[in-house]
């Protein structure tokens, strides 16, 4: 029996409209519930209070400051190491196995991360459980993803461009830093909004080597303890009694808001290099 091909095109549209609305509609009810519940709570006391005055301000800042630390450490470093490995590295056995490595260290769990901060950092560099110890953690879990992320944005620049460059005369530097790295520059962007969104969630890392549920004072330098929104509510939430729901989910709220907004920094980033790219 011969099926219409445009019966049978219209029905895999259907499946893949439902599937999308199937995987759209719990992030959306999720939303929905965070903000339902959160705003009520979403006070200027709320966010811009102590924690012994029932705020959360000192979360907040030790949250952006492991975050923009950790985004500082890994962004440069990440960035160069896909430029050596698709640039200059020669194509031989030990560059497969580098990239090999870096793929499976994505996929390794958040708190093994936190176990070899504590062990390196905390402990062997005697950092101290410190912003400097979490943003370390931070970055080495997430360097895999900004490397994995540029090498692609590096890679689907056209061949073309770096043949034209070095036929003008310039070096192969030059090519990477005037032709190559702009045009790839929205791709890799991509990779460290992917990465923003992940530490800033991350509970295990920090618990080892960076947070505390009270800390009395804001932060001085990068070797002091500081509180961070996830550990703060996963401990309210877990071993605190008779906390308010509004409290809860007003603090998941504006963890979401801080995610999003530095997210948005970078998709406005991303979109003036796609502006300027010349292909």
């Amino acid at each position: 029996m011969k099926i219409n091909p445009k019966l049978s095109q219209q029905l895999s549209y259907c499946i893949l409209f439902l599937v999308t609305i199937c995987a759209i509609t719990p992030v959306v009810f999720i939303f929905f519930l965070i903000i339902k519940n959160g705003v009520p709570n979403l006070t200027i006391k709320f966010l811009t209070s102590m924690t012994k005055d029932g705020g959360i301000f000192p979360a907040i800042i030790g949250t952006f400051t492991i975050v923009v630390c950790s985004i500082i450490i890994v962004f440069p470093v990440g960035v160069f190491a896909a430029i050596y490995l698709n640039e200059y590295a020669k194509r031989n056995l030990l560059t497969r196995l580098i990239k090999l490595a870096i793929v499976n260290l994505a996929g390794i769990p958040s708190v093994v991360y936190g176990l070899f901060g504590l062990s390196i950092f905390v402990m062997f560099c005697k950092l101290g459980v410190s912003i400097i110890s979490g943003a370390l953690t931070l970055s080495i879990m997430e360097l895999p993803v900004i490397i994995t992320t540029a090498r692609n944005a590096l890679n689907n620049v056209p061949y073309s461009f770096r043949e034209a460059s070095l036929a003008l005369g310039m070096s192969r530097w030059q090519t990477v830093k005037y032709i190559v790295l702009p045009n790839a520059m929205p791709g890799i962007l991509t990779g460290t909004i992917l990465s923003i969104a992940r530490i800033s969630g991350e509970t295990a890392p920090i618990l080892f080597t960076a947070a505390a549920f009270y800390v009395p004072h804001l932060p001085h330098s990068i070797f002091d303890q500081v509180m961070t929104l996830p550990y703060h509510l996963y401990i309210t939430s877990t071993q605190v009694p008779c906390v308010s729901k509004t409290i809860l989910f007003g603090t998941a709220l504006t963890l979401l808001i801080i995610v999003l907004t530095i997210s948005l920094f970078a998709i406005i980033a991303r979109l003036y290099f796609r502006r300027h790219r010349k292909w």
